[in-house]
């Protein structure tokens, strides 16, 4: 008999990836890839041009199913046609933060927004930018009728193309990202939307974790897809214990496990997940940008950078980066820009900058990590993924800033491996058990305290509201 073949997407900030996929055994067949537009606010039309040049040639001939992972948060408005009524505003624009502030204040303060959907909103939040856009664009708001979110507007249009298209639909993981669908309740709070924009809209309908989209005219499934961090869960196979560090765009530490989480404090989102758990999770605006931040300044490539770091001793030699280039949003900082201190004639060298761009941007998610273990999920190894995870440097200093075992799975989409995981569910009825990708443990470090005192290094300079 042939082999089953499903697809994945992985519509992300950057780049529209697609994996082919065996359903029954997880071997990769072929994939392919396209660049997105940079920028903070994007027409969703790139995403359209990109997913067809990623598949042009081919490349989902025989697959029977296919699923989209995309980044989070992002707000796509449309008008009664289901046009474009502008560009979307992607999750790293930070312009809706003080909107954000208003709606945490509106609604009670954090705890109320724990309390109505597990997680309070910042500038990230779809939420915010709904305020945000019915404040400073009342013409567009006006003409919006539906608000969807990057991966529910990729699914609908692979519908529409081929025909198959008959509502605007969502997965649970990404709608817990919105700020008005609660993971507890399951449901849209539409109070909420319209604290928000100030009447209500169409919403896309939340569907289950194996419940399919629709097909397209030539019988190709689409299930419902999810959000990029559900995916990756899905993709990597966590186990409790688990929590990834995903250092691409943004840095992300997350947890599949089934926890009810509620941090007023706002550092830990209480996000569903992709398979009808809880995907507790905090984000930072700044992770490997730090990185290319640091080796333009030092005038080399990320290969220099990492050389350099390396010379140095733990520390950096009292030199801490605050790495909060574009803002942040983990500690909510959304106006903060980097701060470079404890400079001295005695450490200002290039091997001691460069670490300090390292351990600042490590420092920070392990911040975030501490968040997560304070909500009671416990983390017994770090999952190390992402474009900076094949940095020497960060591969070395993570196991030292961490303090936990750290493994590095072979390199893959995760995102897109998660959603075609997802689309072999729908396809099937049954949730496959792909083997778990191989994966390398990092040494542990030499030196046991060097970790504790980059840490509190690094705490006594860090900003935390």
């Amino acid at each position: 008999m042939s082999r089953r073949l499903v697809a994945g997407v992985d519509s992300s900030t950057q780049s529209c990836k697609v994996v082919v996929i065996d359903a029954a055994t997880g071997e990769l067949v072929r994939e392919g890839r396209a660049p997105h537009p940079d920028g903070t606010q994007v027409s969703a039309q790139a995403w359209w041009d990109a997913y067809r040049a990623a598949t042009d040639g081919g490349l989902l001939d025989g697959v029977e199913a296919v699923a989209v992972g995309g980044q989070q948060h992002g707000m796509v408005t449309l008008g009664d046609d289901d046009e474009l009524v502008r560009d979307a505003l992607l999750w790293n624009d930070a312009r809706s933060a003080d909107d954000a502030r208003d709606l945490v204040d509106e609604l009670g303060g954090p705890q109320a927004w724990v309390d109505r959907v597990g997680a309070v909103p910042v500038a990230s939040f779809t939420v915010s930018k709904l305020r945000w856009l019915a404040r400073h664009e009342p013409d567009n708001a006006a003409r919006t009728a539906t608000v969807v979110l990057p991966h529910d507007w990729l699914t609908g249009r692979i519908l529409k193309d081929g025909n198959g298209f008959q509502r605007w639909v969502t997965d649970r993981g990404d709608a817990s990202g919105t700020g008005y669908w609660s993971a507890a309740t399951g449901h849209y709070d539409r109070d909420i939307v319209r604290l928000a924009f100030g009447r209500d809209l169409h919403l896309p309908e939340v569907l289950g974790p194996a419940e399919p989209a629709g097909r397209t005219a030539d019988g190709m499934l689409v299930a419902a897809g999810t959000g990029d961090n559900m995916g990756a869960a899905l993709g990597l196979g966590l186990r409790r214990g688990d929590v990834v560090l995903s250092l691409g765009t943004s840095g992300t530490v997350f947890a599949d496990d089934d926890a009810a989480t509620g941090d007023a404090q706002g550092y830990v989102a209480g996000f569903a997940s992709a398979s009808g758990g809880r995907l507790p999770l905090a984000c930072t605006l700044n992770a490997a940008r730090v990185l290319t931040a640091g080796a333009a300044l030092l005038g080399t490539d990320l290969s220099g950078l990492d050389e350099l770091a390396l010379q140095a001793e733990p520390g950096a030699g009292g030199l801490t980066l605050l790495p909060y280039l574009d803002g942040e949003r983990t500690p909510n900082l959304p106006d903060a820009t980097g701060t470079l201190s404890g400079l001295t004639r005695g450490n200002a060298t290039p091997q001691n900058l460069a670490r300090a761009h390292v351990e600042g941007m490590l420092c920070n998610l392990q911040f975030s990590v501490g968040a997560l273990q304070a909500q009671g999920i416990p983390v017994e190894r770090v999952l190390l993924i992402g474009g900076a995870s094949a940095s020497r440097a960060v591969r070395e200093l993570t196991p030292q800033i961490f303090d936990v075992p750290v493994v590095v799975p072979q390199p893959g989409e995760y995102v897109g491996r998660g959603a075609a995981r997802q689309a072999a569910w729908a396809l099937t009825g049954e949730l496959p058990d792909w083997p778990r990708a191989d994966e390398t443990q990092l040494p542990a470090p030499s030196d046991p305290r060097a970790g504790a005192r980059i840490r509190e290094q690094y705490a006594a300079r860090a900003q935390h509201p």
